[in-house]
């Protein structure tokens, strides 16, 4: 995928943050581990938000990076729910360079984890049925 493509974000804003210099590896480059984990924070918003409880990551099915991420850059991480099982759910997340205002935002990354609903012991629970879902706000 070009980052520079014309598309735009998909999904609901879950998760916004800066990119800061204790997050850079050897090349002054934010770390790749950093952004993965901002992901996984984004994905278990949405998730949280389907499961309507608690969820937990089990996998991640796929995961691209785009574009290096510089420090300073803020970070927007959009979700969206692909698909859902009985206890599972398939996240998508973009992270999107939103911090210049004089430029559309450009795609830094991709990917796709799997969440489970779990209840308080943490053993996987159904997930509620769509009509039990509050309205979008």
């Amino acid at each position: 995928m070009d980052s520079t493509s014309p598309r735009s974000p998909q999904g609901r804003l879950s998760l916004q943050t800066i990119a800061m210099p204790a997050d850079t590896n050897w090349n002054g480059d934010i770390f790749g581990g950093w952004l993965l984990s901002q992901m996984d924070l984004a994905g278990s918003v949405c998730a949280r938000h389907r499961a309507l409880g608690r969820v937990a990551t089990v996998a991640i099915e796929s995961m691209a990076f785009l574009t290096p991420v510089k420090v300073g850059d803020v970070i927007s991480c959009y979700s969206y729910v692909v698909r859902s099982g009985r206890s599972s759910m398939l996240i998508a997340i973009e992270v999107w360079e939103t911090s210049n205002q004089q430029q559309l935002p450009r795609i830094l990354t991709e990917g796709r984890f799997t969440y489970v609903a779990i209840d308080e012991q943490g053993h996987p629970r159904a997930l509620p049925e769509e009509t039990q879902l509050p309205a979008e706000a």
